[in-house]
């Protein structure tokens, strides 16, 4: 039993790195390509691991939380890359593309992977029960989870920002505003904790994911 959870882990950790990365990429292309040049002077414009994985975000949380829910629940993130928003030709335009970028890039690995799995994996027994099985499902649930999460409209997660470049007539203002994060995070972790974010995106997660592997 020890040895299948070792194994399940050393599975389900790479799904992580690669979904956290992927994201943080996203972020940092689309901020580029929007006109601010700071995710690629700071080294963050590719997709080495070294280069995003936070050993606590990336590694050490998502094991824990893996542990202490028997395997059924984990979460995780990288460093976050740097963005100027003030650097955008227009701002509120650039805000909304570059907080959906990360979300969208994992909607998309999702359903690649779903496409894999329902193509090249699911249908030949030989594959049924295989690693190869869990790991292209584990890419479908973990980027799902995700984008999902990361459209929730609390600071500091992408949504928040979404709904300041769609409603905020200078949101300058409150991204310059550090205490918002803050008082968000600790908002979020309250939630969390008490497991009204799970109910509130559970259903969603469980429509999409079955959209997908279905």
């Amino acid at each position: 039993m020890f040895l299948k959870k070792l194994l399940e882990l050393l599975f389900i950790l790479p799904t992580i790195i690669i979904a956290v990365i992927i994201h943080e990429y996203a972020h940092g292309w689309a901020a580029y390509k929007l006109g601010d040049e700071t995710p690629k002077r700071s080294g963050r414009l590719t997709l080495d691991p070294l280069k995003h994985i936070d050993p606590i975000g990336t590694i050490l949380v998502p094991i824990l939380l893996l542990i202490t829910s028997n395997f059924t629940f984990t979460f995780g993130w990288a460093k976050p890359v740097p963005v100027n928003f003030l650097r955008f030709r227009n701002l509120r335009k650039g805000l909304i593309l570059v907080s959906l970028a990360g979300p969208l890039s994992n909607l998309l690995l999702a359903l690649v992977f779903a496409l894999i799995y329902r193509f090249l994996v699911f249908p030949f027994p030989a594959f049924s029960s295989s690693y190869l099985e869990f790991f292209t499902r584990y890419m479908v649930i973990i980027n799902s989870v995700l984008a999902i999460f990361n459209l929730i409209p609390i600071p500091p997660l992408d949504g928040s920002k979404i709904l300041y470049g769609i409603f905020l007539k200078y949101p300058q203002d409150v991204l310059m505003n550090p205490k918002i994060d803050m008082y968000g995070m600790i908002i979020l972790v309250i939630l969390l904790f008490f497991g009204v974010i799970g109910k509130i995106i559970s259903p969603i997660l469980t429509w999409l994911i079955y959209l997908l592997l279905w």
